[in-house]
Order: structure tokens, then C-alpha cells, then sequence
């Protein structure tokens, strides 16, 4: 098992649909195969150099969550976390290579990703608590007086936003994002989302994690008959409760009215902090120990979750 950062793949004879932050997406005709890079991001901008074992981490904690979660919703996993790829294009890789690409793979089914993004918060932080500060809300809704940066919040909430192709997502009302999707989408897409955030929150807390809030992505999957008028059904896609989609916050350090330690970029946040860069392109090469520090991080993440080592 390498570990050195895989920054940039081209597999042979695979068509590359989609680079992009950390996902690289190919085409397998009738399915996609997803390989999640050692590419790491902060304040929008991709760092030079990566963070070793993170793609692996986060492609496998994603299996975890669809496996433990698909009675609750089907997603687009066409393969499980044990089993081989099965691309026959990928036959002559050496070993070494197609194990490495295996562990941060999934091949999945092709699916029309929704037009907005599926946000569960539950608790008080980032930009919720900035404009709570100022307004008492969080996206546009009230919650009551008096609570405190990273309080929980008396129920779970869901705060869409838009996709954006180039700069920040915009925070949406849940009415736009049912003029975006349709009203009967944006429902589904909304009590699926707070319903699985629910499972996945109070199960990682038992495993010493808390979830502060995460992202979900949904797709339609598309119909087996291309004349049928039935855009197909919504299954969850993409990545699900990664230390790159959400806030694991360490349960045994948690405490109200200040930001809290986290499993994710806090060494890379930190370290860039302290440097005189002004947050745009291109960004400063991450130093070892940075780069190391947070690959511990993230396999700690898969450790406390899953119960195993990676």
C-alpha cells in the first residue's frame, strides 16, 4: 500500500468525464466509476501537494453509511466495498495499482444529480451561526433566542443551497428549492436527507462522534426504458457523512459556546492561518507534518466510526 498522495488519475482506456475537487468520474458506459483522490481543498482553493490515505478514507466510509442506511433510501452503489471493480479495462494495472484504485473506487450507477444540495444542520457553527448572531436564523429560519456557538439545536435543520460551477453555493429557502426541482423532489429530497442525518447522527455519537451537520447529494436514476415519460427514482449518490461533507466534531471534547475541534482540515485551516496568502490561487504546499497530521485525522474519523483500522 503506497502512501504517497495520488493527486491525478488517468486510467487506460477509460474515457475521464469529471475532474473535480476530489472526485475523478469515468466513464464505464453503462455505470460510472467514481475514484476519490488525495486532493485536499481550503477556502475553495486545491492545495499542490495532498494528504496521504484520504480518498481511501472517504470512499470507505461512504460504503459503510450505504450499506448501514439502504433500507432507509437506495443509492447508486453497484458494487460493495469487498468486491473486485470488475472493469475489464483495468485487467492489465499491476496489482499493487488496481488494489490502490480499488479502496478509493465505486462503480455506480449513472444518475441525474438534483439541482440543489441537500444540507442538514444540527447543530450551531460556520456561516449558520454567523447569520444566527445577526438575524436569530439560519437560512432564513427562525430558531429560538439565546443559543450559543455549536449549541444543539432543538430539532434537526434542512438548509438547501445551490450548485454553484464556480464560486460558493447560495443558501436557498426550502421554496426555492422547491421552484428549482419541483415541489414534489424537493419534499422527498428534504425528509429523506433530515431522516438519514437523524440515523447517522445518533449512531456516530454512540461511536464518539459528533455530527454536527453534512451535505447530501441526491440523483434520479435513470429509467431502464428511454421511451418510458418517468424520470426514474430518487436514490442517494455521490459521497454520504464524510469528514469532507460534514462536521465530525470528537464527542469527549464537546463543549457549547466555542468553535470545537474537528476530524477534518483543521491542521490544514490552521497552518494556512498563519501564512501571509491571500486565499486564492494558487495555494501554499502543505508542510509534512501538516500533511501527515491530517491523514491521521481522517483514518481516525474511519477508525472511530467502523470499529476497524483501514
Amino acid at each position: 500500500m503506497s502512501n504517497e498522495p495520488i493527486l491525478q488519475l488517468e486510467l487506460p482506456g477509460i474515457k475521464k468525464l469529471r475532474s473535480g475537487k476530489v472526485r475523478d468520474i469515468f466513464d464505464l458506459g453503462d455505470a460510472l466509476l467514481l475514484v476519490a483522490s488525495d486532493r485536499i481543498s481550503a477556502f475553495d482553493v486545491i492545495m499542490p501537494n495532498g494528504i496521504p490515505r484520504k480518498g481511501e478514507v472517504l470512499t470507505q466510509i461512504s460504503h459503510f453509511w450505504f450499506e448501514k442506511f439502504a433500507s432507509l433510501v437506495p443509492n447508486h452503489l453497484l458494487r460493495r466495498a469487498n468486491e473486485p471493480l470488475g472493469v475489464p479495462a483495468l485487467a492489465g494495472l499491476p496489482p499493487a495499482q488496481l488494489a490502490d484504485l480499488q479502496r478509493r473506487s465505486m462503480v455506480v450507477k449513472k444518475a441525474k444529480p438534483l439541482a440543489i444540495e441537500c444540507i442538514v444542520r444540527g447543530y450551531l457553527s460556520g456561516s449558520g451561526w454567523k447569520e444566527y448572531k445577526q438575524a436569530q436564523t439560519v437560512c432564513g429560519i427562525k430558531l429560538p433566542a439565546g443559543l450559543t456557538e455549536s449549541a444543539e439545536l432543538p430539532e434537526p435543520i434542512f438548509t438547501p443551497s445551490t450548485k454553484a460551477e464556480a464560486g460558493h453555493d447560495e443558501n436557498i429557502s426550502f421554496e426555492q428549492a422547491q421552484k428549482i426541482v419541483g415541489a414534489e423532489l424537493a419534499t422527498q429530497a428534504r425528509d429523506l436527507s433530515l431522516k438519514i442525518y437523524k440515523a447517522g447522527r445518533d449512531y456516530a455519537r454512540q461511536r464518539g462522534i459528533i455530527i454536527a451537520d453534512t451535505k447530501f447529494e441526491f440523483g434520479l436514476e435513470r429509467s431502464g426504458d428511454a421511451s418510458s415519460p418517468t424520470s426514474g427514482k430518487l436514490i442517494l449518490i455521490d459521497e454520504v457523512m464524510t469528514p469532507d461533507s460534514s462536521r465530525f466534531w470528537p464527542a469527549d471534547q464537546y463543549q457549547p459556546g466555542r468553535g470545537q475541534p474537528s476530524f477534518d482540515k483543521q491542521f490544514v485551516r490552521d497552518y494556512l492561518e498563519t501564512l501571509d496568502w491571500n486565499k486564492t490561487p494558487p495555494g501554499p504546499v502543505l508542510p509534512p507534518d501538516v500533511a501527515a497530521k491530517t491523514s491521521a485525522k481522517y483514518l481516525e474519523a474511519y477508525e472511530w466510526l467502523t470499529g476497524k483500522k483501514l
